[in-house]
Parts: C-alpha cells; sequence; structure tokens
C-alpha cells in the first residue's frame, strides 16, 4: 500500500490512506551481508577472527591475570583454571558463524589480549548485536578496548550497511552500561527475566546505535582516535566524550 509521509516534528510519522500511524516506507532497502570472517584493522590493535589454534595460549594467559576472576561475573562462562578446558571451550563455542568470534590483537606486541563477538545477526531486517565482550586486564584501560568497538561499528554500519547495532548486558552490570553510553548506545529499557545463567535470573539492559545516528558516534571515535589526541606514550590527551556531539 503507497504511504505519504506527514511533515510534522516527528521525522518518524506517517498515515497510511486509512489514517492510522505508520513507519516511514523504505522503498531502497535492500537485506545486508552477513558479516565476513576477515580481518579488521586499527591503529592499536586489529581483530582477527578466533582461531584457537593460534588464540587459546595468549588468550588464557591474558584472562589469567584477572586474579579475582571479576571479568567473568557477566559471562556465561565460569573463570578457566585449566588451559586445556579452555581451549576447548573455544573450539566448540567460539568457531561458528553466529556467535561470529573475533579475537583482539595488540598491535604494539603481536599478542591476543581480548574476544567479541557479532551475534544474533538478522541480515534481512539489518539488525546485529556485539556481544560476549571479554577483555583482558591487557587492554583493559587501554586505547584498544574503544577501538576495537570501533572497528566492529564500521564493519556494521560502513562495510555492511546494517539499519541497527545492539549492545546488552545483566542490568546489575554497571561497568557495561558506562561503556554502552561512552560508546555513543542509546539505552531502551529492561527486559525483566530475559535470561537464565549460571543458575541465576538476569534482566537485560537493552542499548543500540541505529543508522542514522552513525555519523555523529563515527565523528566521535575519528576525533578521539586521531594521532594528535595521544601524546608518544601513548596516553589519550582528551576522553571519548569530549569529541561527542548531539545526536539528530
Amino acid at each position: 500500500m503507497k504511504t505519504e509521509p506527514l511533515f510534522t516534528a516527528s521525522r518518524d510519522l506517517y498515515q497510511n490512506e486509512l489514517g492510522q500511524p505508520i513507519g516511514p516506507t523504505l522503498e531502497s532497502w535492500v537485506p545486508c551481508q552477513s558479516p565476513p570472517s576477515t580481518p579488521l584493522v586499527g591503529r592499536f590493535c586489529r581483530l582477527e577472527p578466533m582461531a584457537p589454534e593460534h588464540h587459546a595460549r595468549p588468550l588464557f594467559d591474558a584472562f589469567a591475570l584477572d586474579m579475582s576472576g571479576k571479568n567473568w561475573t557477566y559471562l556465561f562462562a565460569e573463570p578457566f583454571t585449566d588451559y586445556e578446558a579452555f581451549d576447548r571451550y573455544l573450539v566448540e563455542t567460539c568457531c561458528g558463524d553466529d556467535p561470529l568470534f573475533y579475537t583482539v590483537i595488540d598491535q604494539a606486541s603481536g599478542l591476543a589480549v581480548g574476544m567479541a563477538a557479532l551475534m544474533r545477526i538478522d541480515p534481512r531486517m539489518g539488525v546485529i548485536e556485539v556481544g560476549h565482550i571479554h577483555f583482558s586486564p591487557r587492554m583493559q584501560r587501554t586505547p584498544m578496548s574503544s577501538e576495537a568497538i570501533f572497528l566492529l561499528m564500521s564493519r556494521v554500519f560502513d562495510e555492511l550497511g546494517y539499519r541497527r547495532f545492539e549492545w546488552k548486558c545483566d542490568s546489575h552490570n554497571a561497568p557495561s552500561k558506562r561503556a554502552a553510553e561512552r560508546f555513543g548506545f542509546s539505552f531502551e529499557g529492561i527486559f525483566r527475566q530475559a535470561v537464565v545463567y549460571k543458575n541465576r535470573s538476569r534482566d537485560t539492559a537493552w542499548f543500540s546505535i541505529i543508522d542514522r545516528e552513525w555519523p555523529h558516534v563515527k565523528a566521535m571515535f575519528e576525533g578521539w582516535l586521531a594521532p594528535e589526541n595521544f601524546d608518544a606514550q601513548g596516553k589519550q590527551q582528551q576522553p571519548l566524550r569530549h569529541f561527542r556531539a548531539d545526536k539528530e
């Protein structure tokens, strides 16, 4: 059915021929491609498709630096103290197409220092989620942690043309929620009792970036990643939020 836009204060207010409010027509929309299993290269880090034969040992060593195990609290797996069990976990859990896992490699040392995945991949709707984020102490509070997310964003929006990029976490996971907001995601609400894991109930906090917001988020990251924003030791001069502009 043909739709005609109503030019009002809301950019998303349209009506059909019956006078009912509907969303805007997407006449040029075509489904997206699934993300490729290819590397993403940045200044501070690069993301390689998960390869346990290369990444398992350095990842195990990097995660072992979290002596308390607190980085595992909101993940679905428990801390690994046995290398063979960890290697088996990577092989059995982290080598599929969805979730599509990437290993974060420190450009300076060449070591694997973290992991993240693109998941709940829906090319037909143009929706994708970033999840299974596990950044070891070797990359926490370094530019790598932000750049890794930016590289995934760039693939999702610029390379593949997705409409929506999601971030979800346990509603009690305050560091994850702060990170989502710092990276430019908008909070959308809480899904109550959405997940059962580790024999406990999880209320899930939802965040997203949509395609029309991406140019502002991209400009924020590009301003922050500019060489002049870092000193000779790689320390930032201005935080990421300094470069954030208001969304449309």
